[in-house]
């Protein structure tokens, strides 16, 4: 019997490194996955189906939220996004954590739905770095870049939603915070006791 895996919800503005981040933990530790969600917009050149996104059409992403397949879901323009329940379920229930990169209203759905979510905000060091990070990709106008912006402020006031919040001004101190973070919650007693059962009972007999 496999002790349940963590669930982690990992929120943060466009720009703050939160993507880059999940990236380097997922390579750094085991039995941890990335939740790749179900959408309905077109697959884009050098995407793989099942690896960036599940791409499916908007009749069959209908009928999984009628069938409350999805553990959150979200319309952006004419597209739906979700987050596959059974997936999730499977893989912690198999003692894998599971992260979802997901933005703070995703999060508070999954909370609603599994009340023990651990939740993380990553956030910049300044506003300045992030208009900085947010230029420095060079493929928007100043009008694209003020929008990103004001929707990164909203973004950012909901921090307080979370449990847990770093501060990414540099990248391998903040890695280093994300994974104590989740090698903390693996060794909280109530896991530990569960995982080293025979453990214990033969030290304590």
């Amino acid at each position: 019997m496999h002790t349940r895996g963590n669930l982690f919800t990992v929120s943060a503005p466009s720009g703050a490194g939160k993507t880059s981040l999940v990236k380097a933990l997922v390579e750094s530790l085991n039995d941890i996955r990335v939740s790749v969600s179900h959408t309905t917009r077109a697959m884009r050149p050098g995407e793989v189906d099942g690896v960036n996104y599940h791409f499916i059409s908007q009749d069959t992403f209908k009928t999984m939220l009628a069938e409350a397949a999805f553990l959150e879901h979200a319309q952006v323009f004419t597209n739906y996004y979700g987050t596959s329940k059974h997936w999730v379920e499977e893989q912690l229930a198999a003692g894998t954590d599971v992260i979802l990169e997901i933005d703070w209203q995703g999060a508070a759905q999954v909370r609603r739905l599994i009340p023990d979510t651990i939740g993380l905000f990553i956030l910049p060091p300044s506003r300045e770095a992030l208009h900085q990070r947010l230029t420095g990709r060079g493929q928007d106008s100043a009008e694209v870049i003020d929008a990103r912006m004001k929707e990164a402020i909203n973004e950012m006031t909901h921090y307080v939603e979370a449990d847990y919040l770093i501060i990414n001004d540099d990248f391998d101190a903040a890695l280093a915070e994300f994974k104590a973070l989740v090698v903390s919650q693996r060794l909280a007693q109530s896991r530990q006791s569960q995982r080293h059962r025979r453990l214990l009972a033969d030290l304590l007999s």
